[in-house]
């Protein structure tokens, strides 16, 4: 039986995921991890999961902050909620994912599938109030594409420390800096998920795809990848 939703997230699907500012110095020559570095980073999205989504991203990141980030992307199932964040795991490739990892071989990848490539959520890119990864699914303040398409920006997002970014020691706890400091250097992933599979216009449990990994209460099309582009 097909159920449609009305998709409000909550925060059942976080810790599955998550274990699943200008400064006044000058800068000085101490690499490409040094704390004063303005590095502006792009991404080009191409599409996961056959949706027929691209774009593009900008983001200039100094310290432990995005003082400004753009998405501009396309493709996208029309009129419908987005959720995109910012991935980043010490020990994942850092890189966006292939079929190599459907690991249950439905032809499709799902957002815990591609953890390996492109690491937990780091970053929640919504356009109001919190945007650490305990907002990851708070569909209510992502953005929603407008005949298939949105524009996206928001000023100094501050990283925070994040916990199964697999790091050593307790929760595999990745400091805000540490984090700041992997995103300056190009190995932050963002991704755009929410996928129409049946194109009927709105996301649903309909078989095959069925219920989300992330949540059961959740269709699979909310939260499956549809794009993906490396920052760097």
């Amino acid at each position: 039986m097909k159920r449609n939703t009305k998709l409000v997230f909550g925060g059942a699907g976080v810790a599955l995921l998550a274990a699943a500012s200008l400064g006044a110095l000058p800068v000085m020559a101490q690499g490409p991890k040094s704390e004063e570095k303005t590095v502006t980073l792009r991404a080009n999205l191409t599409e996961l999961n056959g949706s027929g989504a691209s774009g593009t991203a900008t983001a200039v990141v100094r310290n432990q902050k995005i003082q400004h980030i753009e998405v501009h992307a396309t493709g996208l199932t029309p009129d419908a909620p987005h959720a995109q964040h910012i991935h980043y795991g010490e020990q994942a490739l850092n890189e966006c994912p292939t079929l190599a990892l459907d690991s249950n071989g439905d032809g499709r990848l799902n957002t815990v599938e591609g953890v390996p490539a492109y690491g937990p959520v780091v970053v929640s890119l919504n356009t109001t109030g919190d945007t650490t990864p305990a907002s990851f699914l708070d569909v209510s303040r992502f953005p929603v594409s407008h005949d298939g398409s949105y524009d996206y920006s928001r000023d100094n997002i501050e990283f925070t420390d994040v916990a199964g970014t697999g790091y050593p020691g307790a929760g595999g706890l990745g400091t805000a800096k540490q984090i700041a400091d992997a995103i300056r250097d190009g190995e932050g992933v963002l991704v755009i998920h929410g996928q129409d599979y049946d194109a009927n216009g709105t996301y649903n449990f309909s078989d095959p795809e069925g219920a989300s990994e992330l949540d059961p209460n959740l269709p699979a099309e909310a939260t499956d990848p549809a794009a993906c582009g490396l920052l760097h």
